[in-house]
């Protein structure tokens, strides 16, 4: 789940004021109660468990009373009774909703699982019955066909126009049996995506292996430490790994015991795929029937051209072309990495077939030899406080706001909190870090609101955000050791945390961007983390201090491109994977492994070597994740973030202040105030080249040319359609 943002499941419910959580005396639950916190931020040492079903009932009838409201005026319907009052409703059930989505992926427990079981359907079923009321849409709609004689400003008609549409999509004007049948289906939806997360969630902390000290050659001191500890944590003696990424890596990349790496890696490939209570197939079947349903009764040929029809790129066609493109060449690189790494395997155990969980270790071998690359070197400059200083760094410079650390209430005690300053030194936000694995926290990374930001009576809201990773733990007296991989990580996180940070929307019901432009504020940050100059700022060793040489940092720019045929591969099979399962325009009942089989290896020709990033039954992006019919999000905006990026690299300073200016006042603040790619035109001045990218993967290696010249070589498709005005269509909102 790296690089996973969490997509609030009340986005629908569009909120502002803040006059809904009044309340004249206490009540005892700190979730409805007035808040008494610094900067605004929720009381996490007071909430439990035991608080979110209470509220989560009060907040909804809360918001039924208010929409009640809006129908029950006599008054004509008008931009300020009905649109503004619908995006003003519901506040106090999105905070609740934030805060729960948040802590339930970060630090869930049986309690708490058992309340999103039992409310997440009702919240499902409220939604339905708002979007799906025909008295409610009868005044939007009288507002929008007279949008014309209101005299609307253009942030006030982007809300009625993006209201409008969200309603349609929700399946407004359907006849009143599939409406009937419509609410059904979501409600089943949203029972097997809980217990789709929730198999897994269990699969990951059940999965371990417990070796002796004859088990762990060739793992550096650090990685023997961590799983001794771990297996200490557990009660047994040895050294214990799960299959939690910074355990599950380091062991396939470091360990010579071929066998447990095989051992580790099925462990890993078979989570929810085990014929038990927590197998995941029966359940992708259904949400795919399900999905595929749903998308007939809102009009569209299949789930995926529902979906991407309100993404920038329109259509699956679009996203395939972009996928397509990548595959070949990224498929011819990775066959040749491969040969590299067969060879030192057949060096090692003559005749022997390289098999997926050999990759990682002979990629380590390869990179040691071709690049004299040591990783676990170059983790000694990486701790993780050197990291988050380089990104505390870098966003000085480009945007000249600082962090503070602030003593706040905190919903883990391994949770750190730092108030965010602008560059008058005006509150900005707060940011919470949580970033190590435990029991009951999803795999993966994330960034999320556990409160947006919004406006109250004209004067800004700031908003309070957390980045969830899963990184490589301290042990002993030897502070947490980032991989590249994980700093890269970190940088991204915090770009989606930046985005959120610096959001200055006016109504709520515009804050949300369209999807495959969502990773390009994250995307972007990736691309200074390595960064000669921004480098030198953070990466000290961690016992001497002393800074990253230039001989290390060269090593690492040259080994930049290693090991991207592999990495652009397995991404672009899960990207490709996704979107054939929700291209289905006929369902009919499959078996989730031979489906993968017959459109990798079948179809488009994947190696055995490779398996695709995930597999269906640990697919939580698209089957838990608000990920479905869009994984091909990640590649499509890298082709803006590599653009974006090279309009900094041209100058004659990385982090050139007037021009990061002009991405957070282009881009980042103006969440979904207007399409995203008239912002991105904005900012650039013209559309992205996607040469930039294929060339950061090294799928296009001439040398630069001029734009127009490379246009004209690989422009086999036009991947950006242009500004598209809103359409009045019958389908429904995800």
């Amino acid at each position: 789940m790296k690089r996973l943002i969490l997509l609030s499941t009340m986005a629908l419910i569009m909120t502002t004021n803040n006059s809904c959580k009044e309340s004249p005396a206490e009540s005892g639950n700190p979730l409805l109660d007035e808040w008494q916190t610094p900067m605004g931020v929720p009381p996490f040492d007071k909430i439990r468990s035991e608080h979110y079903a209470p509220a989560f009932e009060q907040a909804i009838e809360e918001h039924r009373a208010q929409i009640e409201a809006i129908k029950a005026s006599e008054e004509e319907p008008s931009f300020d009774n009905v649109i503004l009052a619908l995006d003003n409703a519901g506040q106090r059930l999105a905070e609740i909703s934030l805060i729960f989505e948040m802590i339930s992926s970060a630090d869930t427990n049986a309690e708490m699982q058992a309340v999103e079981a039992e409310m997440l359907p009702a919240i499902e079923e409220h939604r339905n019955a708002i979007l799906l009321d025909e008295e409610l849409f009868a005044k939007i709609r009288s507002v929008y066909d007279r949008r014309s004689e209101l005299k609307l400003d253009q942030v006030q008609m982007r809300l009625l126009e993006k209201t409008y549409r969200r309603f349609v999509r929700a399946g407004a004007l359907l006849d009143a049996g599939q409406k009937q049948r419509l609410k059904e289906i979501n409600a089943e939806l949203s029972r097997l995506t809980i217990r789709f997360g929730n198999n897994l969630l269990a699969e990951n902390g059940d999965f371990t292996m417990l070796l002796t000290q004859d088990d762990v050659e060739g793992l550096p001191e650090a990685v023997r430490t961590a799983a001794a500890e771990r297996a200490a944590e557990s009660g047994q003696s040895g050294y214990l790994f799960t299959l939690d990424k910074p355990s599950l890596l380091p062991f396939l990349t470091y360990s010579t015991r071929r066998d447990l790496r095989e051992q580790l890696y099925k462990g890993y490939l078979s989570r929810c795929d085990r014929d038990n209570d927590r197998d995941n197939n029966q359940i992708i079947k259904d949400i795919t029937r399900l999905r595929a349903e749903k998308a007939h009764i809102l009009g569209y040929g299949s789930y995926a051209e529902y979906v991407i029809s309100d993404q920038m790129a329109a259509t699956p066609r679009a996203a395939y072309d972009l996928l397509e493109e990548i595959w070949t060449p990224a498929l011819d690189k990775a066959r040749e990495e491969l040969a590299q790494m067969t060879a030192l395997l057949h060096a090692d155990i003559p005749d022997a077939e390289f098999e997926s969980w050999d990759w990682w270790y002979y990629a380590e071998k390869v990179r040691k030899q071709n690049y004299q690359l040591d990783e676990s070197l170059v983790s000694q400059y990486l701790s993780v406080d050197n990291v988050r200083n380089g990104i505390f760094f870098l966003a000085n410079r480009l945007y000249g706001i600082t962090f503070r650390p602030a003593a706040l209430p905190k919903y883990h005690q391994e949770c750190s909190a730092y108030e965010v300053l602008d560059v008058d030194n005006s509150h900005l936000g707060v940011l919470y870090f949580d970033l190590y694995p435990r029991q009951g926290k999803s795999g993966g990374a994330w960034c999320g609101y556990f409160t947006e930001q919004r406006y109250e009576d004209g004067v800004r809201i700031a908003p309070t955000v957390g980045i969830v990773c899963n990184f490589t733990r301290p042990t002993g007296d030897t502070p947490a050791l980032l991989s590249i991989d994980e700093t890269e990580t970190l940088f991204h996180e915090f770009g989606h945390a930046l985005h959120f940070l610096f959001a200055d929307v006016r109504y709520r019901g515009l804050a949300d961007v369209e999807g495959d432009f969502v990773e390009l504020p994250s995307q972007i940050m990736e691309n200074w983390a390595f960064e000669p100059e921004i480098l030198k700022q953070y990466a000290t060793h961690y016992k001497t201090g002393e800074p990253i040489p230039a001989s290390l940092i060269q090593k690492i720019r040259n080994a930049a491109l290693f090991n991207q045929g592999f990495a652009t591969t397995e991404l672009t099979a899960a990207a490709l994977l996704d979107l054939d399962i929700h291209s289905m325009e006929t369902y009919a009942d499959f078996e989730p492994s031979d489906f993968e089989k017959y459109a990798l290896a079948t179809r488009r020709g994947l190696i055995p070597q490779i398996e695709p990033r995930y597999r269906l039954p640990y697919f939580s992006h698209i089957f838990n994740g608000g990920y479905s019919s869009g994984y091909y999000f990640y590649l499509w905006a890298e082709v803006l973030d590599k653009d974006a990026f090279a309009a900094f690299k041209s100058g004659r300073d990385i982090c050139d202040r007037q021009l990061a200016e002009s991405f957070r006042r282009d881009l980042l603040a103006q969440g979904g105030q207007r399409d995203g790619m008239a912002m991105y035109r904005k900012f650039r001045g013209a559309d992205p080249d996607k040469t930039h990218m294929l060339r950061s993967r090294g799928l296009l290696t001439e040398p630069e040319e001029p734009a127009d010249s490379l246009q004209m070589q690989i422009d086999s498709v036009n991947l950006f359609a242009p500004e598209r005005d809103m359409q009045v269509i019958d389908f429904n909102e995800m």
